[in-house]
């Protein structure tokens, strides 16, 4: 569906090449500061045309609120917004009214609907995630003016060039206490913040951009400051809900919380974090978080961080074997603008997935603690 959470919704529509894609926001309390600037933020930073490393499409995706604001303030009832579609070249995909491309959406699409958008990759197109973007600013505003949250996202993997995202590393650690937005977009092209790292990445996609190629990487992102006991056991468990959010991001192909995979192969004794009193607090803490900040589907207040593994985009230039609709042989070289990598884009719409989780899950414990205490106190 085209709808995303309980209490606060995000309901996304349009197409890659149609006249303008959006969303409608349901959900958002009254009385919040809210104008276009706040939102336009994050879909610049989405945007195509940001570098030689991505698509040349020239999109402003300049953001219009139709809905929902009087005099900058929230009125609590749903926010519509809009993005014209401005640099629209239909002509590009003729050769994909023959072919369905390898690895893409078109041949899925067209079985299940028996229809499908004519150019781009309709709503399998990255421009659907603009009304994500959109919405997830506004979660966000909210989430750092109620409790302080931040959320930052940053490129940790181009092709073989990595990272190292093991937890036990205390550099690994020290940046996800630190990184700042700031700090990932002085990083561009490809929003990695070790310089070492990204100028090995950027002579990968340089490289790959040559040839008429593609590649993948892993976004990963950490959120600060998320209030305790956030997570609805037993299905809608915080991660739960963290993976169906990135998995339903478009070209995604994998999600991994705290220790992830690198868990599985050491014993629970070390992979267990202790508990110990914070002075300044009075509140539990863990020592480590190989947990990623989550225990038994409920946030801890540690730091949550994650990781999502994005596939190398599967429309490219160079000439492939493949076959048509009705079957026959033949050789498909795709046109149209490209990002021959779309991580240093994907960056911004992970922060705005995460944004739509945690304010789901803000908004459901809210209406549990609200209707708790109007009951006599517990002994």
């Amino acid at each position: 569906m085209s709808t995303f959470g309980h209490y606060f919704r995000v309901t996304t529509y349009g197409e890659s090449h149609c006249k303008s894609v959006g969303c409608i926001v349901d959900g958002i309390p009254p009385g919040m500061k809210l104008d276009e600037s706040d939102i336009q933020v994050q879909l610049s930073r989405r945007r195509p045309g940001q570098s030689k490393l991505t698509t040349p499409r020239n999109e402003k995706d300049l953001v219009k609120i139709q809905s929902g604001t009087e005099f900058g303030l929230t009125l609590g009832t749903p926010i519509g917004m809009l993005v014209q579609n401005e640099d629209q070249r239909p002509h590009d995909y003729s050769e994909m009214d023959l072919y369905p491309r390898p690895s893409h959406a078109d041949y899925t699409y067209q079985t299940k609907y028996g229809i499908k958008a004519s150019s781009g990759g309709g709503r399998s197109s990255a421009r659907e995630t603009i009304g994500r973007v959109a919405g997830g600013a506004i979660a966000e505003k909210y989430l750092k003016e109620a409790y302080g949250v931040e959320i930052v996202a940053f490129v940790s993997a181009v092709g073989a060039v990595s990272l190292d995202r093991n937890p036990t590393n205390p550099e690994f650690l020290s940046l996800l206490d630190t990184i700042t937005r700031e700090q990932v977009d002085a990083a561009v092209p490809v929003r990695c913040p070790v310089p070492d790292l990204a100028e090995q990445m950027i002579k990968i996609v340089e490289e790959m951009k040559e040839k008429h190629d593609s590649i993948g990487g892993v976004v990963t992102c950490v959120i600060r400051n998320a209030p305790i006991g956030l997570g609805e056991p037993v299905f809608d468990k915080f991660e739960a809900e963290l993976a169906h959010a990135m998995l339903s991001i478009p070209a995604t192909k994998g999600f991994e919380i705290g220790s992830g995979f690198a868990g599985t192969t050491i014993p629970g004794s070390q992979h267990n974090d202790p508990f110990y009193k914070d002075p300044e607090t009075g509140k539990l803490r863990t020592k480590t978080n190989n947990s990623g900040g989550i225990q038994g589907g409920i946030t801890n207040g540690e730091n949550i961080y994650f990781s999502v593994a994005f596939k190398p985009p599967a429309t490219i230039s160079q000439e492939q074997k493949t076959a048509t609709y009705d079957g026959k042989d033949g050789v498909l070289a795709a046109k149209g603008r490209h990002d021959p990598n779309v991580v240093p884009r994907a960056v911004p719409i992970v922060e705005a997935m995460a944004s739509l989780v945690l304010m789901d899950a803000v908004m459901a414990q809210l209406a549990r603690q609200g209707s708790r205490q109007l009951l006599p106190p517990l002994n």
